[in-house]
C-alpha cells in the first residue's frame, strides 16, 4: 500500500483531483489525500462541507457540481478551523449561499486562532494556497 503525502513546501507538483459519488446525493472532492470537501444535494440546494483553501480553490469544486445539477450552494458546513478548510467559503458567495455553519468551538478558534494558523498554513503548505490573494480577508 503507498501512502498518500500531504501538501507541504517540498510537495509542489499538481494532484489528481477526485469526484467520487458516495451514493445518490453525496460527493467527495479531493486531491490524492489533500484536505478534502463533501458535497451533499438535497432537494432544493447544496450543502458544501469544509470549503478549501481558496476561493479559486473553491471554483474546481463548484464546476463538478455544475457537472450534475444547478441547484445553489446554500450551505458551507465549517468542521474545524484550519485554514486550509475554512478559507475558500468565500468563493461560493456567488453560488446562492445562505449560511456558513460551524459549531460554537469551531468558531471561537477561528477568531482566537484564525489569522495564525492561516499564516502558518500558507507558509507550509504553499500548492494549497494557490491565489491566496483571492481571501478577502
Amino acid at each position: 500500500m503507498t501512502e498518500k503525502k500531504f501538501a507541504s513546501q517540498a510537495d509542489l507538483e499538481e494532484k489528481q483531483i477526485s469526484w467520487d459519488k458516495l451514493s445518490d446525493n453525496a460527493y467527495a472532492y479531493t486531491a490524492e489525500g489533500d484536505p478534502n470537501t463533501g458535497v451533499i444535494i438535497g432537494d432544493d440546494g447544496c450543502m458544501i462541507i469544509d470549503a478549501t483553501a481558496t476561493p479559486v480553490a473553491a471554483q474546481g469544486v463548484i464546476r463538478k457540481i455544475r457537472e450534475i445539477t444547478d441547484k445553489p450552494i446554500k450551505y458551507v458546513v465549517l468542521t474545524h478551523y484550519h485554514a486550509v478548510r475554512v478559507l475558500g467559503a468565500s468563493g461560493y458567495r456567488d453560488e446562492g449561499l445562505q449560511q456558513v455553519i460551524a459549531s460554537q468551538d469551531t468558531y471561537d478558534l477561528i477568531v482566537e486562532r484564525g489569522q495564525q494558523d492561516m499564516d502558518s498554513e500558507i507558509g507550509r503548505f504553499p500548492r494549497l494556497f494557490q491565489a491566496v490573494e483571492s481571501v478577502p480577508g
